[in-house]
């Protein structure tokens, strides 16, 4: 229904995930967008008292829209109020309309990116930090010490290189075929030295049949991407949205009964993925239907991933 409010959906999805043993619970960052997405930072702060036990993440900010000192000192409260379960995850940005609203020029975005992000990074080790040509403090720090984990993600092999050399962990596009996702996890890992997550982006959805998956999700999902169609013009990733059909989009998302999305997961962990981040809900897609996925993930696909790493779903 438009105009919808969102919170209600977004706090029963989020209490079934924690019951149902997932990780995280991942934030997007859209700005200048319209219904669909809810604000990151005031999202996960609200999520935070009404969950116990599930990690808390953004995939990603986009840093270089930000003052550095706003970021550090909201994700800082946001680990406090949880009990120290933020994930931090920051991203470049792409999309013209977001970096005319907030007066930023996208020449400018890696730049502010590193800056921003070391910035961040010594307000919550030191409580203090230079910005600005001003000595400025922060308070409280981040109760996970020295700072929460910080993801940073990246298409071409420039970009991650460097979020191997200031982040804990990369996360994929959701549009790299499996193909050039094994071959970009490659990159990291040696950019890493074996150290760091790999935390891989999908699309898909989980219904008791392979069919039900797919005509569930594959209107609300050609939907979302003809936007993102539009959005994504001026980025590196822009041809992969030029064949929007579902015969093209299959091999990258994660859709089937729980054996094929078992089976599908399976394929990505062996090719050196820690974690999966699942967008499971594109803004059209219902509510009921979406709590219906959750819950099978959690009892039909997750007990046989328990034991390895992370499944979770975003919103």
């Amino acid at each position: 229904m438009a105009g919808r409010p969102l919170t209600g959906d977004l706090s029963e999805q989020a209490r079934l995930a924690e019951e149902a043993g997932f990780d995280w619970l991942v934030l997007g960052d859209r700005r200048a967008w319209g219904p669909g997405f809810n604000e990151a930072l005031t999202t996960l702060a609200w999520l935070a008292a009404r969950t116990d036990r599930i990690g808390l993440a953004t995939a990603g900010l986009i840093l270089p829209l930000y003052p550095p000192v706003l970021v550090a000192e909201a994700l800082a409260n946001i680990d406090v109020l949880s009990g120290g379960r933020l994930t931090a995850g920051f991203v470049l940005g792409y999309r013209p309309e977001e970096f005319s609203a907030f007066g930023v020029e996208p020449r400018r975005r890696v730049t502010l990116f590193e800056r921003g992000l070391e910035a961040v990074r010594s307000l919550w080790v030191d409580g203090r930090a230079e910005v600005g040509g001003s000595e400025v403090r922060i308070g409280p720090l981040p109760l996970q010490r020295p700072h929460p984990p910080i993801w940073g993600a990246g298409r071409v092999d420039a970009a991650i290189r460097r979020t191997a050399a200031l982040c804990d962990g990369w996360t994929s596009s959701f549009n790299e075929e499996p193909d050039d996702l094994a071959a970009k996890i490659h990159v990291y890992r040696e950019a890493a030295r074996g150290g760091g997550e790999v935390i891989v982006c999908r699309d898909g959805f989980c219904a008791e049949g392979a069919g039900r998956a797919r005509s569930t999700l594959e209107p609300p999902l050609l939907d979302l991407l003809r936007d993102y169609a539009g959005w994504k013009r001026a980025s590196a990733d822009a041809d992969r949205y030029r064949d929007l059909s579902w015969e093209t989009l299959r091999p990258r998302l994660l859709v089937g009964d729980p054996d094929e999305f078992s089976a599908q997961l399976g394929r990505y962990q062996a090719m050196g993925a820690d974690g999966v981040i699942l967008r499971l809900q594109p803004p059209l897609l219902g509510h009921a239907e979406t709590m219906r996925c959750i819950e099978l993930l959690g009892r039909e696909v997750l007990p046989r991933f328990r034991r390895e790493r992370h499944l979770t779903p975003p919103r």
